[in-house]
Order: structure tokens, then sequence, then C-alpha cells
């Protein structure tokens, strides 16, 4: 499916792709800023298509910025079409019609409502259908560039937000795995849940594209703003990708990707992302390091993690803390596993949140774990990362949380990578840099939980978990005795 043409993204990757026949280049992109101005330059660089797929896209500062980017390339005749799971898209009804107006913009809505308001009475009588959600994240310009990760589209994903900010990862992918994608891509625009929005009736009134370019304007006039992006001209992300310097680790790369009919409930079971999964992965034989903001292992998943373990697999597991998570009901359905994981020889971390004060203070004191939170984001306070290395030679970038919602009701899609080098740094930073900043939550001689907090060279335990009140604590609690795991 390749194009016709010869474009800037192509003359750029040409040769470093001539140097790597079947191999194709990854750049992970940590920092958020980095993130951010990675798809901003992408969307005003390209020259001939872009393609969007988003659970998630905010109204926000950068939502607004990269719809306006949207807009600018359909002004140059690039061709867009974006793809958003109808969910999150409350409120943008207005924007999104203005978009679709435009003759080189084609918006799709995925599984939407019937009713657009209000929109929770949908839930009410659709339920089973409405609660298979579209997860995936991907963005592709002129099929030659894509990035995909954990990363959805608002300010709490790039560093651009006052309240909770995500740690999170996603990965910039040229070469063979980028044709494939956009195969992925064509598969789930025309599946028959992904719905044009001119076919769907909604009272909104729309906003012209004038009047999404001047609140565009207004928003980059904003002092916060000025700062943001400013800070994103600085970024040496920036200057590389412009003189085309950037440096990416080559690597055989496996696609994982739901079949859209997951979500009519009619996918074979080797069309789903698990299985390929296990058949990408295969079984560890001596490590497994894994990073996921939402993890409910089931019964299911502690017995198979604890059969590893028996068989001597060093297996660690970095999760948020009820601290820092943004959904205490998935939380609980992690909790109550806890002691049988670390009873099975599991190391169990948990991400902490950190306030702006507490920043502050590290800044002041020039603690040793500042290294450790600078390296995933000096702003992080909540983790949405996904991410895994398998015995020090294959590492999981994706969309996939470890839970049962992901299993069975959401799509999902991931890359693996076959790179020792990249599983070397996951690796390294459940050494160097986790314990800097997560709790490390294990048992004393009595069965009880604690979690161990190091500063430097000073160890603090709390025998409860901190950061939390005893009624977030209770409710924690009330919440792992229902039986709602299925849904997490």
């Amino acid at each position: 499916m390749g194009l016709p043409f010869f474009g800037r993204y192509a003359q750029a990757i040409q040769p470093m792709l001539a140097q790597h026949p079947q191999q194709s280049g990854v750049r992970p992109l940590i920092d958020a800023r980095e993130a951010f101005a990675a798809r901003m330059l992408l969307a005003r660089n390209a020259q001939y298509s872009l393609d969007l797929q988003y659970y998630i896209w905010r109204n926000d500062r950068t939502g607004t910025l990269l719809f306006e980017a949207l807009h600018e390339a359909a002004d140059r005749g690039v061709k867009v079409r974006l793809l958003l799971d109808d969910h999150s898209t409350g409120g943008l009804d207005a924007v999104l019609i203005a978009l679709q107006s435009h003759s080189n913009i084609d918006v799709r809505l995925y599984n939407p409502l019937k009713l657009r308001r209000p929109r929770w009475i949908n839930y009410l009588y659709d339920f089973a259908r409405l609660n298979r959600r579209m997860h995936n994240k991907l963005f592709i310009a002129d099929q030659q560039v894509l990035i995909s990760g954990g990363r959805n589209i608002g300010d709490e994903y790039f560093g651009a937000h006052d309240g909770v900010v995500f740690s999170d990862l996603d990965v910039l992918l040229i070469g063979p795995i980028v044709e494939e994608t956009q195969a992925d891509f064509e598969r789930y625009w025309n599946a028959p849940s992904a719905v044009p929005l001119n076919r769907l009736l909604t009272l909104t009134k729309p906003i012209t594209l004038s009047a999404l370019e001047e609140r565009a304007k207004m928003i980059e006039r904003d002092p916060g703003t000025k700062r943001f992006v400013e800070a994103l001209q600085e970024h040496p992300f920036v200057q590389d990708f412009l003189q085309r310097k950037l440096e990416f680790e080559w690597a055989e790369v496996n696609l994982l990707s739901d079949d859209p009919r997951k979500t009519l409930g009619l996918a074979k079971q080797h069309h789903l992302l698990a299985f390929q999964l296990q058949q990408a992965i295969g079984n560890p034989e001596q490590c497994l390091k894994l990073v996921s903001p939402y993890f409910v292992p089931t019964a299911t998943g502690v017995d198979e993690l604890s059969k590893l373990a028996a068989r001597g697999v060093d297996i660690t597991i970095l999760t948020n803390a009820l601290e820092s998570t943004d959904v205490a009901v998935v939380h609980s359905g992690y909790a109550k596993w806890r002691k049988d994981l670390i009873a099975a020889g599991i190391q169990l971390y948990e991400m902490q949140k950190m306030s702006p004060i507490a920043r502050k203070l590290e800044r002041k004191i020039r603690r040793q774990r500042l290294k450790g939170k600078e390296r995933f984001g000096s702003s992080a306070s909540s983790l949405h990362a996904k991410t895994f290395s398998v015995d020090k030679k294959r590492v999981f970038v994706g969309s996939f949380n470890f839970d049962p919602r992901s299993l069975a009701l959401n799509t999902e899609l991931g890359f693996v990578i076959h790179s020792a080098k990249l599983a070397h740094q996951i690796d390294a930073a459940f050494i160097e840099t986790v314990p800097n900043f997560a709790y490390r939550v294990n048992t004393d001689e009595r069965g009880k939980l604690y979690w161990e907090e190091r500063l430097g060279q000073r160890t603090t335990r709390y025998r409860i978990e901190p950061g939390t009140s005893w009624w977030r604590r209770l409710g924690t609690r009330l919440l792992a005795l229902l039986p709602v795991d299925w849904l997490l």
C-alpha cells in the first residue's frame, strides 16, 4: 500500500531504511512534551495524508492546537481521516462537525451513541454494546511515519496540565511496520462500528472553521500556553527532527491488534491481541518487567504469574498506588491480589503521586530520587504507560492494560519490539529509577502489607497506604468485594 510519490518523510527515511532492510526504526517518546512536539511536527510537515485513531481527544489546549494543525494540513491539500471512539467525545460535536465540513477532512465515530444529548441515557438501554470501546491510539503521517502507545490527546498526557499529569510512553516508528499498521487503520476505518459523522443525528449547532482557528489563536496567546509552546520550540527533539538527526533503534517489530469485530462480539480468538501477544512473546524463561497503570490480574492471572515465578522467572510489576490512580475502582481489582502476588515471589511497586509542593521541595533539597522522576517526567503524578520487557530481549508498547476490559471488551493496539537494547533500558529503569519514585510493596513477618519509600539513602516504611484518607481506603476495600472485575 505504499504511496506512489516520494515525499518529504520518504526522502528523510529512505537512506536509513536502505541500511536496515527488513527492520523498522523505533524511537521511544518518554518525555510528554516531546510526544506532543512529535505529533505537531508530523501534522505540520505532512504533504499527502494524516490518519488518526484515538480513544480520547480532549477539547483543551493541546487538543485544540492539534485540531487546528489538522485544519491547516487540510488547507494545504492533505487528506485527513480522524477516527475517534465516541465514548469520550462529549462536547466535541460542534468542533467535529466543523472539521467534517472541510473537503479534505473525514471524521468517523467508533461505536457511536445514538442519542447525542443527554449522552448518559444511551447506557440505560444499550449498555452491552456501549460497554465495548475502541482503546487504540494511532497517528500516521504520509503512510511513512507513525506514533502509537499509551497517550490519548489531552493536556494531562502532554505535560500541559495543572492537575493530574500522566507518565506515559509512545514510540515513533518508521519502516515496514508502518505499511502493516496503515492496513490495520484501514480495517478499522471501514469496520461496521466506524460510522461517518454525517450519518449521526445531532442538534448541536456547529462552529465554523474560522471560529476553530480563532480559538486556537486565543489559546496560543494565553501565557501558560506561550510558556508551553516556547518549551516545545526549545526541545532538542524539534531541531533533531527538522535537521533529520533523529536516532532510531533498528529491530524487528510485530504489530498486534484486535479484530474490530471484537466490538460486536464476533472476533475469533486468534484474531485478538491477547492471543497474538502470547504467540509473539512466548513463555518468559528468565525475567518479566511489567508496567501497567490499570493492573487487574484476576484469579487466573495471579495463578499464571505465580506459576512463572515458581519456575524461576524474575517478575517485577509497576502499577499505580491508590494515591496516584485516577480510577479507584480499578485499583480495588488489583489491591485484593497483592498478598498472593508477593507470596509467589513477585516484586510489586506502586507509583507515588507527586504534588507541586513536593516537586519544588525536592528541587530545593536535591534529593536523589528527583533524577528518577525527571526521567519519567518531573511533573508525573499518575502512571499511564503500558509496556513490559521479556527475557531482556523483547519489549511491548501499546494501549493494552493487563485487565479484563482490555482482554475481553475494548479493542487494543500494540507492538512487540525485538530489541535487547530497549529491553535493557526497561530493566535498568526498574533497578535504577523505579525505586526512586515508587513504593516497594511487601509483607512483614505477620503477613501485613507495608509500603517502603526511598528518599536518597533513607528508607521510610508505611503501615497504611500512604497519601490516602481512611474513607478512600475503606471505599476501595468495599469495591473489592463487588463482583465487577470483568468490567474493570
